[in-house]
């Protein structure tokens, strides 16, 4: 299976995705909840330091076990990612370093100041595909699940950059 075929959306702009298309992200966020309310049960900062972390390291993880796959798809959309192979290839160890730092509690504020950039040029970078009305597979669970690149992916960045801003406050 081809995971670079692109097809154009139609002119309202979607594909019709179906809830299943989003198992696999579904599935996952579950267990980033879950993994987060085994140590916290409220939602304070250190629910946010969980969830973060949890959603870092899998996610992270999940890019790395088919690196090149992931890089291939990352630099489909990715503004910095499209103009370094190298940038591609570091991105999901800075995840998972994110991941291990927010589980840690470790440096939050530096960390969080790294996270909020990143983040936001990752959400520019799908905003201008989504533009373009391309369908295209996205890169969030690496290759290892096939997931859609919709306006989730764009929530995903946000929600991230968000919770990474008000560590900062």
């Amino acid at each position: 299976m081809e995971h670079n075929h692109i097809k154009v959306h139609n002119k309202a702009g979607t594909m019709g995705h179906s809830v299943s298309d989003f198992y696999p992200l579904i599935g996952i966020l579950s267990i980033v909840v879950a993994l987060t309310f085994v140590g916290v049960q409220y939602f304070t900062q250190d629910w946010m330091l969980a969830f973060m972390g949890y959603f870092f390291l899998i996610f992270g993880l999940l890019k790395v076990i088919r690196i090149r796959g992931f890089v291939e798809a990352y630099q489909m959309y990715d503004v910095l990612a499209k103009r370094s192979k190298t940038y591609a290839y570091i991105y999901p160890f800075l995840e998972v370093g994110f991941g291990v730092a927010y589980i840690l509690a470790w440096q939050v504020s530096l960390v969080s100041a790294v996270v909020v950039p990143i983040m936001l040029i990752g959400a520019l970078g799908v905003y201008l595909k989504l533009r373009e009305g391309e369908e295209i597979p996205c890169a969030c669970l690496g290759t290892v699940f096939k997931v859609p690149m919709t306006w989730v992916t764009l929530g995903e960045d946000l929600l991230m950059a968000s919770m990474a801003a008000m560590l900062l406050l």
